[in-house]
């Protein structure tokens, strides 16, 4: 899911879409559920280049897209079988009211540089010392406010260039109560594009996962109504894992 700086008392349905473009770049696209009594930040690492500056990330405003993963999934769905047929069980993303307004986003470029954010949004030293890959990477950074209930947060988008520019990265760790557990549940969607069909058959999450990625039948000009920027590939089709339950605690890389 992703890294909290707070306590939260429920995370669920995430799905996160990513993307290669151009100049060794990625799209990033990132929502959930969220339930939180207080404000928090969520904090999702980016394997940017050692050294980049501040502005290397964008922030793409999805507030008029909050059905982005809703809109995709219509890819995947098939006709109905012919009368007699049993009927298999699709995914639908179920519909969430949504009651989060804008946020405030910013790019921290390293580890050192969460000084510069407000205490209440900085992490423990305990986890820093549990997650050492991650000292020299950048780390997006959203700040989200109370929620009483379980709601859908809106999609979060970013585009960031990549130190391996020949991976596609999928923030997946796990921080939702400042401790970092070697296990952890997860209950994700992931989607992408562009990448080589034979590179995600030889994907594989875990030794005791056989996950496999499903491509979506048609492209995505078929079912997306809204056009942001270039999020998405129209004339492409989709990827599309479902990763639910107890998993070893790191990010996807593909």
């Amino acid at each position: 899911m992703c890294i909290f700086t707070g306590r939260v008392a429920d995370v669920s349905g995430t799905a996160i879409f990513a993307r290669p473009i151009r100049e060794g770049r990625q799209i990033l696209v990132y929502s959930m559920n969220l339930a939180t009594s207080a404000e928090v930040a969520m904090v999702l690492p980016l394997p940017t280049p050692p050294g980049s500056s501040e502005d290397v990330v964008r922030f793409i405003d999805l507030s008029a897209w909050p059905h982005f993963f809703e809109e995709i999934d219509r890819a995947f769905r098939r006709p109905s079988p012919p009368k007699g047929f049993a009927t298999l069980q699709t995914y639908s993303r179920r519909l969430v009211v949504h009651e989060v307004g804008s946020f405030e986003a910013s790019f921290v470029p390293t580890r050192r540089d969460f000084s510069r954010l407000d205490p209440r949004f900085r992490l423990s030293d305990d986890v820093w010392e549990a997650l050492p890959d991650y000292d020299d990477w950048g780390f997006s950074v959203f700040k989200l406010g109370p929620m009483s209930r379980r709601t859908g947060v809106h999609p979060m988008a970013l585009e960031f260039p990549r130190r391996q520019p020949d991976h596609v990265f999928f923030p997946t760790v796990h921080v939702h109560h400042g401790s970092v557990e070697p296990q952890a549940i997860f209950d994700h969607w992931l989607y992408c594009q562009d990448v080589d069909e034979a590179r995600l058959d030889r994907w594989r999450w875990s030794s005791q996962s056989e996950r496999r990625w499903n491509t979506s039948p048609v492209a995505l000009s078929d079912v997306i109504v809204e056009r942001v920027g270039d999020i998405v590939r129209p004339d492409l089709p989709c990827h599309r894992v479902a990763l639910t339950g107890s998993y070893p605690n790191k990010d996807v890389v593909i």
